[in-house]
């Protein structure tokens, strides 16, 4: 099993818990809400925050951790991030933030503690470019968005 070292941030509520899987066959852990003062944030419709974990993160070499919604919050109240999925590469080591968003019609109170994002690790390829003169062809062509059909 892959391992991903975990620094707790000065200040950080350790209580909450290291990131963990919540079913055997979950494919991301849940990440918490961690503020240094254990205060809660109500997210306006249409605004954007920065939330903290709390957490330091050294993803693996050739790995990425993608940070994504939660379905359940994003059903129910329209709360997703902005920039869904978010990639933490393994080269950085500051603190782990998610950006959530509020696109629901509601305020959203985000407490101290609530599970606000899932993190799933993948592998990473890395791959070279190479300028060519022309492509070549395929069934679809240069059809763009919905040229595949409604079914």
């Amino acid at each position: 099993m892959l391992s991903v070292e975990v620094q707790w941030e000065d200040g950080a509520d350790r209580t909450l818990g290291l990131p963990a899987y919540a079913t055997v066959g979950a494919a991301g852990v849940d990440l918490r809400a961690n503020f240094p003062d254990r205060a809660s944030v109500v997210l306006a419709p249409g605004a954007r925050v920065l939330v903290p974990t709390g957490l330091r993160i050294a993803v693996p070499s050739g790995y990425e951790a993608q940070v994504r919604p939660r379905s359940g919050l994003a059903l129910r109240h329209g709360i997703t991030l902005a920039n869904s999925p978010g990639t933490i590469d393994s080269d950085y080591r500051g603190p782990l933030g998610v950006i959530v968003m509020n696109a629901g019609g509601e305020p959203f109170e985000i407490a101290h503690g609530a599970r606000i994002a899932q993190m799933v690790v993948v592998p990473v390829v890395q791959v070279r470019f190479a300028a060519v003169e022309c492509l070549d062809d395929t069934p679809r062509g240069a059809g763009g968005f919905g040229s595949t059909g409604l079914r």
